[in-house]
Protein backbone atom coordinates (compact mmCIF):
# COMPACT_ATOMS: atom_id res chain seq x y z
CA UNK A 1 0.00 0.00 0.00
CA UNK A 2 3.11 2.44 0.74
CA UNK A 3 4.57 1.39 -3.05
CA UNK A 4 1.59 2.45 -4.66
CA UNK A 5 0.85 5.77 -2.07
CA UNK A 6 4.63 6.81 -3.60
CA UNK A 7 3.77 6.42 -6.82
CA UNK A 8 0.50 8.11 -7.24
CA UNK A 9 1.88 11.20 -5.07
CA UNK A 10 5.55 10.96 -7.57
CA UNK A 11 3.37 10.25 -10.94
CA UNK A 12 0.28 12.32 -9.87
CA UNK A 13 -0.79 13.49 -13.37
CA UNK A 14 -0.21 10.15 -15.15
CA UNK A 15 -2.29 8.37 -12.45
CA UNK A 16 -5.36 10.80 -13.03
CA UNK A 17 -4.77 10.79 -16.49
CA UNK A 18 -4.96 7.15 -16.61
CA UNK A 19 -8.20 7.17 -14.48
CA UNK A 20 -9.76 9.49 -16.73
CA UNK A 21 -8.80 7.01 -20.10
CA UNK A 22 -10.26 3.88 -18.27
CA UNK A 23 -13.57 5.83 -17.50
CA UNK A 24 -13.31 7.45 -20.98
CA UNK A 25 -13.32 3.77 -22.34
CA UNK A 26 -16.36 2.59 -20.61
CA UNK A 27 -18.31 5.11 -22.58
CA UNK A 28 -16.50 4.52 -25.61
CA UNK A 29 -15.88 0.76 -26.08
CA UNK A 30 -11.90 0.24 -27.57
CA UNK A 31 -12.50 0.05 -31.17
CA UNK A 32 -9.90 0.70 -34.31
CA UNK A 33 -10.72 4.12 -34.23
CA UNK A 34 -8.46 4.63 -31.12
CA UNK A 35 -5.31 4.49 -32.94
CA UNK A 36 -5.97 7.35 -34.26
CA UNK A 37 -6.26 9.49 -31.13
CA UNK A 38 -2.44 9.71 -30.20
CA UNK A 39 -0.11 12.53 -32.00
CA UNK A 40 2.90 9.66 -32.89
CA UNK A 41 4.68 12.85 -34.02
CA UNK A 42 4.20 14.97 -31.28
CA UNK A 43 4.83 11.56 -29.16
CA UNK A 44 8.17 10.73 -30.98
CA UNK A 45 9.35 13.98 -30.91
CA UNK A 46 9.01 14.07 -27.03
CA UNK A 47 11.32 11.21 -26.65
CA UNK A 48 13.75 12.47 -29.00
CA UNK A 49 14.21 15.77 -27.13
CA UNK A 50 14.33 13.98 -23.74
CA UNK A 51 16.95 11.79 -24.88
CA UNK A 52 19.30 14.10 -26.48
CA UNK A 53 18.90 16.40 -23.65
CA UNK A 54 19.91 13.49 -21.18
CA UNK A 55 23.04 12.97 -23.73
CA UNK A 56 24.22 16.38 -23.35
CA UNK A 57 24.03 15.68 -19.47
CA UNK A 58 25.53 12.67 -19.74
CA UNK A 59 28.74 14.69 -21.34
CA UNK A 60 28.62 17.14 -18.98
CA UNK A 61 27.96 20.16 -21.01
CA UNK A 62 25.17 22.29 -18.80
CA UNK A 63 27.32 21.94 -15.55
CA UNK A 64 30.70 22.80 -18.31
CA UNK A 65 28.05 26.01 -19.03
CA UNK A 66 27.44 26.83 -15.61
CA UNK A 67 31.05 27.22 -14.34
CA UNK A 68 32.22 29.32 -17.89
CA UNK A 69 29.30 31.52 -17.03
CA UNK A 70 30.32 31.87 -13.53
CA UNK A 71 34.03 32.64 -13.61
CA UNK A 72 32.63 35.84 -15.44
CA UNK A 73 30.46 36.99 -12.06
CA UNK A 74 32.29 39.94 -10.17
CA UNK A 75 29.40 40.54 -7.70
CA UNK A 76 26.39 39.37 -5.95
CA UNK A 77 24.31 41.21 -8.38
CA UNK A 78 26.25 39.13 -11.63
CA UNK A 79 26.02 36.47 -10.01
CA UNK A 80 22.51 36.65 -9.34
CA UNK A 81 21.51 37.93 -13.21
CA UNK A 82 24.00 35.32 -14.91
CA UNK A 83 22.35 32.07 -12.82
CA UNK A 84 18.86 33.27 -13.23
CA UNK A 85 18.96 34.31 -17.25
CA UNK A 86 20.83 31.11 -17.84
CA UNK A 87 18.01 29.15 -16.56
CA UNK A 88 16.22 32.06 -18.96
CA UNK A 89 17.76 31.08 -22.14
CA UNK A 90 18.59 27.38 -21.34
CA UNK A 91 15.34 26.62 -21.29
CA UNK A 92 14.38 27.45 -24.97
CA UNK A 93 16.74 24.21 -25.83
CA UNK A 94 16.63 21.76 -22.88
CA UNK A 95 13.23 22.67 -21.72
CA UNK A 96 12.23 23.72 -18.35
CA UNK A 97 12.53 20.65 -16.20
CA UNK A 98 16.04 20.00 -17.49
CA UNK A 99 16.81 23.66 -16.61
CA UNK A 100 15.70 23.36 -13.26
CA UNK A 101 17.05 19.89 -12.46
CA UNK A 102 20.56 21.05 -13.76
CA UNK A 103 20.62 24.66 -12.22
CA UNK A 104 18.88 24.73 -8.98
CA UNK A 105 21.49 22.55 -7.11
CA UNK A 106 23.84 24.00 -8.55
CA UNK A 107 22.60 27.39 -7.39
CA UNK A 108 22.19 25.91 -4.06
CA UNK A 109 25.91 25.03 -4.00
CA UNK A 110 27.20 28.02 -5.14
CA UNK A 111 25.56 30.48 -3.04
CA UNK A 112 26.26 27.98 0.23
CA UNK A 113 29.83 28.29 -0.94
CA UNK A 114 30.04 31.98 -0.80
CA UNK A 115 28.02 31.90 2.71
CA UNK A 116 24.90 33.68 1.47
CA UNK A 117 21.89 31.45 2.14
CA UNK A 118 19.94 34.13 2.68
CA UNK A 119 19.84 34.21 -1.04
CA UNK A 120 18.95 30.99 -2.06
CA UNK A 121 15.25 31.22 -1.81
CA UNK A 122 14.61 34.19 -3.76
CA UNK A 123 16.92 33.29 -6.42
CA UNK A 124 15.94 29.81 -6.55
CA UNK A 125 12.14 31.08 -7.10
CA UNK A 126 13.09 33.65 -9.74
CA UNK A 127 15.14 31.04 -11.34
CA UNK A 128 11.95 28.84 -12.04
CA UNK A 129 10.13 31.88 -13.05
CA UNK A 130 13.08 32.31 -15.76
CA UNK A 131 12.71 28.59 -16.78
CA UNK A 132 9.10 28.38 -16.75
CA UNK A 133 8.85 32.10 -19.03
CA UNK A 134 12.06 31.35 -20.81
CA UNK A 135 11.07 27.61 -22.45
CA UNK A 136 7.68 29.71 -23.67
CA UNK A 137 10.01 31.44 -26.86
CA UNK A 138 10.49 28.05 -28.65
CA UNK A 139 8.89 25.12 -29.92
CA UNK A 140 11.00 23.31 -27.97
CA UNK A 141 11.09 24.41 -24.57
CA UNK A 142 8.56 22.62 -23.02
CA UNK A 143 6.10 20.00 -23.57
CA UNK A 144 2.73 21.98 -24.22
CA UNK A 145 4.60 24.28 -26.79
CA UNK A 146 6.25 20.91 -28.71
CA UNK A 147 2.53 19.24 -28.61
CA UNK A 148 0.44 22.40 -29.42
CA UNK A 149 2.88 23.52 -32.37
CA UNK A 150 3.19 20.17 -34.19
CA UNK A 151 -0.53 19.16 -33.99
CA UNK A 152 -2.34 22.84 -34.53
CA UNK A 153 -0.68 23.71 -38.02
CA UNK A 154 0.00 27.17 -36.56
CA UNK A 155 2.73 28.68 -38.50
CA UNK A 156 6.71 30.09 -37.29
CA UNK A 157 4.91 33.77 -37.34
CA UNK A 158 2.21 32.60 -35.57
CA UNK A 159 4.04 30.97 -33.00
CA UNK A 160 5.81 33.87 -32.33
CA UNK A 161 3.33 36.28 -32.42
CA UNK A 162 1.73 34.34 -29.38
CA UNK A 163 5.06 33.78 -26.72
CA UNK A 164 7.41 36.26 -28.22
CA UNK A 165 5.75 39.58 -26.43
CA UNK A 166 5.33 37.54 -23.32
CA UNK A 167 8.97 36.25 -23.04
CA UNK A 168 9.86 39.38 -24.08
CA UNK A 169 8.12 41.16 -21.08
CA UNK A 170 9.31 38.53 -18.47
CA UNK A 171 12.68 38.80 -19.25
CA UNK A 172 12.53 43.26 -18.87
CA UNK A 173 10.91 42.14 -15.35
CA UNK A 174 14.00 39.80 -14.01
CA UNK A 175 16.27 42.16 -15.70
CA UNK A 176 14.99 45.17 -13.47
CA UNK A 177 14.14 42.75 -10.44
CA UNK A 178 17.10 40.85 -10.36
CA UNK A 179 19.44 44.71 -10.66
CA UNK A 180 17.43 45.91 -7.30
CA UNK A 181 19.76 44.31 -5.07
CA UNK A 182 22.94 45.54 -3.55
CA UNK A 183 26.23 45.32 -6.00
CA UNK A 184 28.07 43.66 -3.53
CA UNK A 185 31.86 42.47 -4.43
CA UNK A 186 32.22 38.55 -4.36
CA UNK A 187 35.34 36.66 -4.60
CA UNK A 188 36.54 34.22 -7.00
CA UNK A 189 34.87 30.78 -6.99
CA UNK A 190 35.80 27.47 -8.66
CA UNK A 191 33.26 24.91 -8.54
CA UNK A 192 34.16 21.34 -9.23
CA UNK A 193 31.94 19.03 -10.18
CA UNK A 194 32.44 15.51 -11.36
CA UNK A 195 31.08 14.59 -15.10
CA UNK A 196 31.24 10.82 -16.02
CA UNK A 197 32.61 11.97 -19.57
CA UNK A 198 35.16 14.82 -20.14
CA UNK A 199 33.83 17.30 -23.05
CA UNK A 200 36.96 17.25 -24.34
CA UNK A 201 37.55 13.83 -24.63
CA UNK A 202 34.04 12.62 -25.78
CA UNK A 203 34.28 15.36 -29.17
CA UNK A 204 32.64 12.48 -31.93
CA UNK A 205 30.04 11.96 -29.19
CA UNK A 206 29.05 15.74 -29.06
CA UNK A 207 28.96 16.39 -32.49
CA UNK A 208 26.99 13.22 -33.10
CA UNK A 209 24.07 14.51 -30.06
CA UNK A 210 23.83 18.01 -31.91
CA UNK A 211 23.18 16.43 -35.03
CA UNK A 212 20.52 14.84 -33.81
CA UNK A 213 19.53 17.89 -31.95
CA UNK A 214 19.28 19.18 -35.74
CA UNK A 215 17.51 16.38 -37.26
CA UNK A 216 14.88 16.74 -34.18
CA UNK A 217 14.57 20.38 -35.03
CA UNK A 218 13.82 19.74 -38.73
CA UNK A 219 11.14 17.53 -37.98
CA UNK A 220 9.87 20.16 -35.70
CA UNK A 221 9.87 22.44 -38.32
CA UNK A 222 8.03 20.00 -40.88
CA UNK A 223 10.86 19.68 -43.24
CA UNK A 224 12.00 16.00 -42.44
CA UNK A 225 9.39 13.38 -41.83
CA UNK A 226 9.57 11.76 -37.98
CA UNK A 227 9.61 8.32 -38.53
CA UNK A 228 13.13 7.88 -40.12
CA UNK A 229 14.66 10.23 -37.36
CA UNK A 230 12.84 8.98 -34.66
CA UNK A 231 15.08 5.69 -35.97
CA UNK A 232 18.30 7.37 -36.13
CA UNK A 233 18.04 8.67 -33.06
CA UNK A 234 17.38 5.20 -31.37
CA UNK A 235 20.12 3.80 -33.02
CA UNK A 236 22.56 6.52 -32.25
CA UNK A 237 21.82 6.11 -28.61
CA UNK A 238 21.68 2.36 -28.76
CA UNK A 239 25.82 3.03 -30.19
CA UNK A 240 26.64 5.40 -28.22
CA UNK A 241 25.37 4.77 -24.45
CA UNK A 242 21.94 2.88 -24.13
CA UNK A 243 22.04 3.78 -20.46
CA UNK A 244 20.37 6.72 -21.81
CA UNK A 245 17.19 5.11 -22.52
CA UNK A 246 16.37 4.67 -18.70
CA UNK A 247 16.50 8.18 -18.70
CA UNK A 248 13.24 8.98 -20.96
CA UNK A 249 10.57 10.22 -18.75
CA UNK A 250 8.35 7.42 -20.08
CA UNK A 251 5.58 8.25 -17.74
CA UNK A 252 5.23 11.69 -19.31
CA UNK A 253 4.68 9.91 -22.45
CA UNK A 254 2.13 7.48 -21.24
CA UNK A 255 0.39 11.22 -19.57
CA UNK A 256 -0.01 12.05 -23.39
CA UNK A 257 -0.98 9.06 -24.35
CA UNK A 258 -3.82 8.50 -21.37
CA UNK A 259 -5.29 12.51 -22.57
CA UNK A 260 -5.54 11.46 -25.92
CA UNK A 261 -7.60 8.46 -25.25
CA UNK A 262 -9.61 10.36 -22.73
CA UNK A 263 -10.05 13.42 -25.45
CA UNK A 264 -10.73 11.25 -28.48
CA UNK A 265 -13.72 9.74 -26.46
CA UNK A 266 -15.10 12.51 -25.66
CA UNK A 267 -14.64 13.95 -29.15
CA UNK A 268 -17.06 10.91 -29.86
CA UNK A 269 -19.95 11.86 -27.37
CA UNK A 270 -21.97 14.50 -29.26
CA UNK A 271 -23.25 16.18 -25.96
CA UNK A 272 -20.16 16.28 -23.96
CA UNK A 273 -18.29 17.42 -26.83
CA UNK A 274 -20.67 20.00 -27.60
CA UNK A 275 -20.64 21.47 -24.15
CA UNK A 276 -17.09 21.21 -24.23
CA UNK A 277 -16.60 23.13 -27.09
CA UNK A 278 -18.96 26.06 -25.87
CA UNK A 279 -16.95 26.20 -22.64
CA UNK A 280 -13.69 26.46 -24.34
CA UNK A 281 -13.96 28.16 -27.84
CA UNK A 282 -13.79 32.02 -27.51
CA UNK A 283 -12.51 31.57 -24.10
CA UNK A 284 -8.92 30.14 -24.62
CA UNK A 285 -7.08 32.79 -22.54
CA UNK A 286 -9.03 32.03 -19.14
CA UNK A 287 -9.37 28.41 -19.46
CA UNK A 288 -6.03 27.19 -20.22
CA UNK A 289 -4.65 29.86 -17.34
CA UNK A 290 -7.46 28.51 -15.34
CA UNK A 291 -7.26 24.50 -15.96
CA UNK A 292 -3.17 25.12 -15.57
CA UNK A 293 -3.41 26.42 -11.95
CA UNK A 294 -5.57 23.02 -11.21
CA UNK A 295 -3.94 20.37 -13.50
CA UNK A 296 -0.38 22.23 -14.67
CA UNK A 297 -0.34 23.06 -18.00
CA UNK A 298 0.85 20.54 -19.97
CA UNK A 299 -2.24 18.36 -19.09
CA UNK A 300 -4.24 21.55 -20.03
CA UNK A 301 -3.17 21.97 -23.23
CA UNK A 302 -3.67 18.10 -24.51
CA UNK A 303 -7.24 18.55 -22.78
CA UNK A 304 -8.26 21.88 -24.19
CA UNK A 305 -6.57 21.00 -27.67
CA UNK A 306 -9.67 18.97 -28.51
CA UNK A 307 -11.92 21.74 -28.22
CA UNK A 308 -10.20 24.73 -28.48
CA UNK A 309 -10.91 27.37 -31.48
CA UNK A 310 -8.17 29.39 -31.22
CA UNK A 311 -4.68 27.60 -30.96
CA UNK A 312 -2.49 30.72 -30.77
CA UNK A 313 -4.33 32.28 -27.73
CA UNK A 314 -4.58 28.83 -26.55
CA UNK A 315 -0.60 28.29 -26.83
CA UNK A 316 -0.29 31.79 -25.29
CA UNK A 317 -3.03 30.26 -22.38
CA UNK A 318 -0.97 27.43 -21.02
CA UNK A 319 1.92 29.35 -21.07
CA UNK A 320 1.23 32.18 -18.74
CA UNK A 321 -0.79 29.40 -17.05
CA UNK A 322 2.54 27.90 -15.70
CA UNK A 323 2.60 30.57 -13.25
CA UNK A 324 0.57 30.59 -10.41
CA UNK A 325 0.05 27.59 -7.89
CA UNK A 326 3.18 25.38 -7.46
CA UNK A 327 1.38 22.58 -9.90
CA UNK A 328 0.30 25.26 -12.52
CA UNK A 329 3.31 24.04 -13.95
CA UNK A 330 5.40 20.39 -13.18
CA UNK A 331 8.71 21.76 -13.70
CA UNK A 332 8.35 23.96 -10.66
CA UNK A 333 7.61 21.20 -8.19
CA UNK A 334 11.62 20.60 -9.42
CA UNK A 335 12.34 23.50 -7.80
CA UNK A 336 10.23 22.96 -4.90
CA UNK A 337 12.25 19.57 -4.59
CA UNK A 338 15.77 20.59 -4.16
CA UNK A 339 15.27 23.19 -1.71
CA UNK A 340 13.46 21.34 0.46
CA UNK A 341 15.29 18.65 0.86
CA UNK A 342 18.37 21.10 1.20
CA UNK A 343 16.31 23.13 3.75
CA UNK A 344 13.25 21.00 4.71
CA UNK A 345 12.19 23.12 7.33
CA UNK A 346 10.98 26.10 5.13
CA UNK A 347 9.00 24.81 2.85
CA UNK A 348 6.33 27.15 3.89
CA UNK A 349 8.53 30.33 3.30
CA UNK A 350 9.11 29.01 -0.25
CA UNK A 351 5.59 28.40 -1.08
CA UNK A 352 4.76 32.12 0.49
CA UNK A 353 7.81 33.28 -1.74
CA UNK A 354 6.59 31.08 -4.71
CA UNK A 355 3.34 32.28 -4.81
CA UNK A 356 3.80 35.76 -4.41
CA UNK A 357 6.23 35.78 -7.22
CA UNK A 358 4.09 33.84 -9.99
CA UNK A 359 1.12 35.58 -9.39
CA UNK A 360 2.65 39.04 -9.75
CA UNK A 361 4.45 37.68 -12.81
CA UNK A 362 0.96 36.15 -13.59
CA UNK A 363 -0.56 39.46 -12.96
CA UNK A 364 1.19 41.55 -15.62
CA UNK A 365 1.26 38.86 -17.93
CA UNK A 366 -2.17 38.51 -18.03
CA UNK A 367 -2.58 42.27 -18.29
CA UNK A 368 -0.50 42.08 -21.33
CA UNK A 369 -2.53 39.31 -23.29
CA UNK A 370 -5.67 41.44 -22.40
CA UNK A 371 -4.34 44.55 -24.25
CA UNK A 372 -2.70 42.34 -27.25
CA UNK A 373 -5.90 40.04 -28.09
Amino acid sequence: MKTLKDFFRKETVFCVSFLLALISAAAVRPDPAYLTYPDYRTLALLFCFMIIVAGFQWLGVFSLLGETLLKKASSLRNLSVLMVLLCFFSSMIITNDVTLITFVPFTILVYQMIKREDRILRIVVLETIAANLGSMATPIGNPQNLYLYSMSGVTLGEFARAVLPYAGLSLILLVCILFTEKNEALENISVKEQREVRIGKALPQLLAFAGLLLLCLLVVFRIFPYIPVLICVAGAVLTVNRRLFGKVDYFLLLTFLCFFIFIGNMKRIPEISSALASLVQGKELWAGILTSQVISNVPAAILLSGFAGNFSLLLTAVNLGGLGTLVASLASLISFKFYTVEYPRKKGSFMKVFTAWNLIFLGVLICEALILT
